[in-house]
């Protein structure tokens, strides 16, 4: 068993906190350019194809190895809270992230990517991985993505994440009439930069538990 760690913003860990957010969606890098599933190369983290000489290594792992998770965090600076008590940015809305907040000079909020292995709280077991392009993913996939369903007037069921999902073209909240509708602009507000929706990349689908 191999750990490696995985970054993720602060809805996706709210969302993994709270058991909606069992996989997760990330680019094959370098792209394959031909429209051909990648393979798995039996007993490895190496996918091939027949268009390519090239194979190309799963960073994540296989199925049995662990993932740690690495998220926006801080120490706390405040009379009541303990000394150098690590806070996260995805427990801001709770009453003890309100009262302890990271001290503002050395110790302010610390990019995920800074995270030690010894201040991440959640660990994840891989189930899973396979090689899909992105808009190919499913209802019940983007439901594991953490896209939840919610009704705001009691007459229909709409989707996104914590009642809303905010628009990545217009920046203003509002609801998805689908799953993947709110997924596709949960991507866009991600990745659309670099790999948007319409582009539809190559990417590693990786299922996990919380441990």
């Amino acid at each position: 068993m191999k750990e490696k760690p995985i970054l993720f913003s602060a809805p996706m860990v709210r969302a993994i906190l709270e058991g909606s957010k069992t996989q997760t969606r990330r680019v094959v890098k370098p792209n394959p350019i031909h429209d051909c599933g990648l393979s798995n190369i039996e007993n490895t983290n190496l996918w091939s194809y027949t268009l390519c000489d090239q194979d190309w290594k799963c960073p994540y792992g296989t199925p049995g190895d662990r993932l740690w998770v690495r998220e926006t965090w801080g120490y706390a600076d405040h009379p009541g809270c303990v000394k150098d008590e690590i806070l996260y940015r995805a427990d801001e809305s709770t009453e003890f992230a309100n009262q302890c907040e990271p001290k503002k000079d050395r110790y302010r909020w610390k990019p995920s990517i800074h995270m030690f292995r010894k201040d991440s709280r959640i660990d994840l077991l891989i189930k899973d991985i396979r090689v899909e392009r992105l808009q190919d993913i499913t209802e019940e996939d983007a439901g594991a993505e953490g896209v939840e369903e919610f009704t705001k007037d009691g007459v229909g069921f709409k989707y996104g994440l914590g009642g809303w999902h905010w628009s990545y073209k217009t920046g203003e909240p509002y609801m998805c009439r689908t799953r993947k509708i709110a997924f596709e602009n949960l991507w866009d507000s991600i990745n659309g930069k670099k790999h948007p929706w319409d582009s539809n990349p190559w990417l590693w689908v990786v299922e996990f538990k919380k441990i």
